[in-house]
C-alpha cells in the first residue's frame, strides 16, 4: 500500500498568500496583516506562517523588516525566477498575457538549445523522435511528449540552466499544452515539426534544425493567441 504524501502546512500558507498577492487582495506595495491576524486568516500556526514568509521573502514576493510591517514587493520588477515558477504552480488566476510571455521566452531559447543538442548528440534526438505521437493520439499524449522532447533537448545541449528554466514551468506548460493540442492544426504542426527536425538531423543540417525550430515556436504563439 502506498500512502499519499500530505501537503505541508507551510506550502499551503505560501500558496494562499501568493494567490492573494496575484489576485490583488494584498496589492503591490501594501503591507501584510500582522502575523497574528494573517495566521488566523490563513489557518496555520505562527511558526508555520513565519516559515512561509521567509520563503516568500527569499523569492522576492515580500520584504520583511524586523519590528516593521511586511511590504508586498512589486514582484514583476523585484522578484526572481522563483516568482515565475510560483505563479505557474500556485496561482489560480494567471495574468492574461502570462502564457504568451512564456511562449515568447521559449521562442528565444528553444532554437539555441535545439541547435546545441543537435550538434552534441543528434542520434539521441533522432531516437527520441521515433516515439512521436500520431494525429489520432490524445492531446495529453502530445503534451507529455512535447515537454519530454524539449527536456531532452535542453539536457543534450550541455547547458543545465536551460533544463532548470524549463523544469520550473513543467506543470503550467503541460496543462496549457493539453488545451493547445485539442486543436487538430496544432497536432499537425507538431507532427510536421518532429518529422522535419528528424530529417534535418539525419542529413546533418544543423542550421535547418534551428530554422524549423524557430518556425514552430512562432507558429505555436500565433495558434495560442487565436485559440484564447
Amino acid at each position: 500500500m502506498q500512502w499519499e504524501i500530505p501537503e505541508k502546512p507551510a506550502e499551503v500558507a505560501e500558496q494562499r498568500i501568493i494567490n492573494a498577492i496575484v489576485e490583488g487582495v494584498f496589492p503591490i506595495n501594501s503591507s501584510l496583516p500582522s502575523e497574528r491576524d494573517l495566521s488566523t486568516l490563513i489557518g496555520v500556526t505562527r511558526p508555520t506562517l513565519r516559515e512561509a514568509l521567509q520563503r516568500l521573502s527569499r523569492d522576492g514576493w515580500i520584504e520583511i523588516h524586523q519590528g516593521k510591517t511586511t511590504r508586498v514587493r512589486n514582484y514583476w520588477t523585484e522578484g526572481n525566477l522563483n516568482v515565475l515558477s510560483s505563479i505557474s504552480k500556485y496561482s489560480n488566476d494567471l495574468p492574461e498575457d502570462f502564457v504568451i510571455n512564456l511562449l515568447q521566452i521559449r521562442f528565444l531559447l528553444c532554437p539555441t538549445y535545439t541547435f546545441m543538442a543537435a550538434k552534441n548528440n543528434p542520434e539521441a534526438i533522432i531516437s527520441f523522435l521515433e516515439q512521436a505521437p500520431q494525429l489520432h493520439n490524445d492531446p495529453k499524449i502530445f503534451s507529455e511528449f512535447d515537454f519530454l522532447l524539449h527536456q531532452k533537448l535542453t539536457q543534450l545541449s550541455g547547458n543545465p540552466i536551460f533544463t532548470l528554466i524549463l523544469n520550473g514551468f513543467k506543470e503550467l506548460f503541460t496543462q496549457k499544452a493539453v488545451i493547445y493540442f485539442h486543436n487538430e492544426k496544432a497536432k499537425s504542426l507538431s507532427i510536421s515539426f518532429y518529422h522535419d527536425l528528424k530529417t534535418a538531423l539525419l542529413n546533418n543540417q544543423l542550421q535547418v534544425a534551428l530554422e524549423i525550430t524557430e518556425k514552430i515556436m512562432e507558429e505555436s504563439i500565433l495558434l495560442w493567441k487565436n485559440a484564447t
